[in-house]
């Protein structure tokens, strides 16, 4: 039986517990845990706060249209749908290579960040075997071992079971909670004992606004996981009024996560952040010396908690974009088949992990020209997501549903979230920007274009050849 042509549920579907931890887990990872010493050293805490504050505000008019569109066409493969029912086959594509290439780097990150947290605590483990070095990174044998492990196992998961997926993923995101509050009460205990208050300002030479601004350019693509939401929508076990709610939720408790972190780490540091310069891992190691051993333990139960849900996040919604692509023509067929038992995409699963295992050997640093670069690809399904919620606002309809209200204020937020997903892209393309991408990303953004007009040119019969009505059937078949 060919399962790539039924349209039935993928599976028993996702509880809203799971898909908020989809989204909060996505967004959270290795950076929020990382980064913090590199923000409050170069911007000061009130200029950090004051640029997630700003950046979440962005984000929100972005999640606010994602909930717009996918009430409105609440169908799995998301950001693919509302491109091709705003404006066609093309831009359909166009979407799902971008989202398709963004989250499957994003995936190879997070199988490399397992690593990175086994580095800080088994360092004299994970680093030997050395084999070669790319970009300046050391790939070392445990290393890629460990890596492809974990692609293995959690395509595996998913594959067979969403909800054990599911229940593994809320435990972790919780977890991750838990730790965090837990940290912030200990740093907030240390500072109220010792009286040592935190940087606050930027260094001198650096002015508040300009710190202010390195800080939003990077926020956006902190958030990056919320939009995963959508990529779900055809599976939820809840009703579809709820999902802006849930998507506003996820953006909310992301940039809670942040700021108690940095709050925490700031706390810790107090005024003089020199002395933990050249730590491999600075907001651990200030942790630890604040809170003890057990200080350590909780940060790292965070962030390999962060790095997990990650990993796990990201390949659930991939998966969902695949297997979209696969059910338009725009990828073979064979992508679309779900498992006639478990109802999973699978697929679709071993394909994405059969890609991503090529990443361990090429390292870290060659890696994050790929995410850098995918950033473009996620910043350009915003814009669809943004302009289908305007013509849905200023039209009441898109190709594949029914005609709804008019709504000025939707299309308003449509067309404010547009610039706002201009100004992220222009960010990473101007060459002077604070985002600029980097020489190889410039080069790896050119070759993923031309691959995709490469393979558009491949599968454009097959796309053309499905009729507007079976292509309704097959992406809108929730919509009827």
């Amino acid at each position: 039986m060919n399962h790539s042509n039924q349209i039935v549920p993928i599976n028993q579907g996702f509880k809203m517990g799971w898909v908020y931890a989809m989204a909060v887990g996505s967004a959270v990872g290795w950076g929020a845990f990382v980064l913090p010493y590199e923000w409050l050293s170069s911007a000061g805490l009130m200029a950090v706060i004051t640029g997630f504050l700003i950046g979440t505000i962005l984000i929100g008019v972005i999640a606010i249209n994602y909930g717009y569109a996918t009430k409105s066409l609440p169908v799995t493969g998301g950001g693919i749908a509302f491109a091709l029912a705003s404006f066609g086959r093309i831009h359909g594509f166009i979407a799902g290579w971008a989202l398709m290439l963004g989250y499957i780097s994003i995936i190879s990150l997070n199988a490399s960040a397992v690593t990175l947290v086994l580095r800080l605590i088994v360092p004299e483990m994970m680093m030997q075997g050395e084999l070669y070095e790319i970009a300046g990174w050391k790939i070392y044998a445990p290393e890629v071992a460990v890596s492809s492990l974990f692609l293995v196992a959690f395509a595996y998961l998913n594959a067979n079971n969403t909800a054990i997926s599911g229940r593994v993923q809320f435990l972790a995101v919780m977890l991750m909670f838990i730790a965090v509050a837990a940290v912030l009460f200990g740093a907030g205990i240390h500072y109220t004992n010792h009286g040592v208050g935190p940087l606050l300002l930027p260094p001198n030479g650096v002015s508040f606004w300009s710190a202010v601004a390195t800080i939003v350019a990077f926020v956006p693509w902190a958030y990056v996981g919320f939009d995963g939401i959508p990529q779900l929508a055809g599976e939820f076990r809840f009703c579809g009024t709820k999902i802006m709610k849930l998507l506003l939720a996820s953006v909310l408790s992301a940039s809670c996560l942040y700021v108690a972190i940095i709050v925490a780490a700031a706390l810790a540091f107090g005024d003089d952040l020199s002395n933990f310069a050249s730590s491999s891992w600075a907001t651990g190691a200030v942790m630890a010396s604040v809170m003890g051993k057990f200080g350590l333990v909780l940060m790292v139960l965070a962030v390999s908690m962060g790095v997990l849900t990650g990993l796990n996040g990201f390949y659930v919604a991939a998966s969902r974009v695949v297997l979209t692509l696969s059910r338009s023509q725009m990828l073979p067929p064979v992508f679309g088949k779900v498992h006639f038992v478990h109802g999973t995409p699978t697929v679709a699963f071993y394909a994405i992990m059969a890609v991503c295992m090529i990443s361990p050997w090429f390292g870290r640093g060659a890696l994050l020209w790929i995410v850098d670069m995918a950033s473009v690809g996620i910043a350009i399904t915003f814009f669809y997501t943004c302009a289908c919620a305007y013509k849905l606002g200023r039209e009441g309809v898109v190709f594949g549903m029914r005609v709804q209200p008019k709504s000025a204020l939707q299309a308003f937020v449509g067309v404010l979230g547009m610039i706002i997903s201009v100004g992220f892209l222009l960010l990473l393309l101007l060459p002077n920007s604070i985002s600029a991408l980097s020489t190889p990303s410039r080069y790896a953004l050119a070759v993923w274009i031309v691959l995709g007009v490469i393979f558009y040119a491949t599968r454009r019969t097959d796309v053309q050849h499905k009729s507007d009505t079976e292509l309704k059937q097959i992406i809108f078949a929730k919509l009827g």
